[in-house]
């Protein structure tokens, strides 16, 4: 028999799903006995390198708009159903857990086809399409945030890896600080865009180091294989200490090293509640934008986090030298951080599977 994980596209809904598997594992179910589907982006080379099988389908958004992309849908929807639906039966598939996107959708479907149960966890503050088409058939709805717009869903947090759910700054500051060449008396700007980076934050901390006149600086700055290697070229020019990354295996090192980071407020926003690391979140303006907007609008509240919008990314410098310089602001910050994780979350959800799935 097997568990089923559904989730596509970012690492905002990918690593939530592999540390639910990873946590099953802990829990003594086989790796081969958890079945992970999704497309062809990050998740098709994340999974197999955790050591999961993998079933890829062809998947197919819905727009936002009028188009004529949109009336194929339903035919990739289709016919990812009945192959998810075949496999999930010849696997024995006794419970799917969905995480948003797309992928959700057909596996849902052919979860409830194959006669095996429904669970969904939503990773922003306002639910997304897909869990809120596929909530009536659930038996289980999780959530990341204290509520859940446009869905009721049991707040147990967005599930983390277990290096961030174990999390202690103290203990890691040192080796952070040689991984990075830091020095440990200047003060650390993390930058964060997501696991492929984002243009729009990279150019801000280009100008942001450009322009600095805040004192000693370090940066960290994770700008994702699409940007790296056009930003190596501005690093090598600048006077602050500013390194870039094109991707961080060992997240927990990046929040270590960081006073205070600045990005996307999307599902990692979960990683900055666990690590206690005071924010300063710029929500996106593409498609994922509203959720974002919701998702940085609890930590604002809460005072884990300043929002600023990208049409004020030309004050970046300002705003992030006034909260490096503010030491009690932070601690402030970091405080309310603490008050929102919910570390356990991956072991509370795979605690519910392994019932459901009896």
């Amino acid at each position: 028999m097997t568990y089923a994980i559904a989730a596509a596209g970012t690492g905002g809904h990918v690593f939530p799903a592999l540390a639910v598997g990873e946590a099953l594992v802990n829990r003594g179910v086989a790796r081969e006995a958890v079945l992970f589907v999704g497309g062809s982006r990050l998740e098709a080379t994340a999974v197999p390198a955790a050591g999961f099988p993998f079933i890829g389908v062809e998947l197919a958004g819905l727009q936002r708009r009028l188009t004529a992309a949109n009336l194929r849908v339903p035919g990739v929807v289709l016919r990812a159903v009945r192959a998810l639906r075949e496999e999930f039966t010849r696997r024995e598939v006794r419970v799917l857990l969905g995480l948003g996107s797309y992928v959700t959708v057909p596996a849902g479907w052919a979860a409830r086809r194959a006669g095996a149960s429904l669970v969904l966890s939503e990773q922003n503050a306002e639910a997304g399409l897909a869990n809120r088409v596929m909530a009536r058939f659930a038996t289980r709805v999780f959530g990341a945030f204290p509520e859940t717009r446009h869905l009721r869903a049991e707040w147990v947090g967005n599930p983390l890896r277990a290096p961030l759910a174990r999390f202690d700054r103290r203990r890691l500051a040192e080796e952070a600080a040689r991984r990075y060449g830091l020095s440990p008396h200047v003060p650390t700007l993390g930058v964060f865009g997501g696991s492929l980076g984002a243009g729009v934050l990279n150019d801000a901390v280009a100008e942001l180091a450009r322009t600095w006149e805040g004192g000693p600086l370090q940066i960290v700055h994770l700008a994702g294989r699409l940007h790296a290697a056009r930003m190596r070229p501005e690093v090598a020019a600048r006077d602050v200490r500013w390194r870039v990354i094109e991707f961080e295996e060992r997240m927990e090192l990046f929040y270590a090293a960081a006073d205070l980071v600045v990005a996307r407020a999307g599902g990692a926003v979960a990683e900055l509640t666990a690590t206690r690391t005071p924010a300063l979140l710029v929500p996106g303006s593409f498609g994922s934008g509203r959720h974002q907007r919701a998702n940085a609008g609890v930590l604002e509240e809460a005072g884990a986090a300043v929002v600023l919008d990208e049409g004020r990314l030309g004050s970046l410098a300002d705003v992030v030298a006034g909260l490096l310089s503010d030491r009690d602001r932070l601690a402030e910050m970091a405080e309310a951080a603490g008050k929102l994780a919910r570390p356990d979350a991956a072991e509370r959800i795979a605690e519910v599977l392994e019932g459901l799935h009896g």
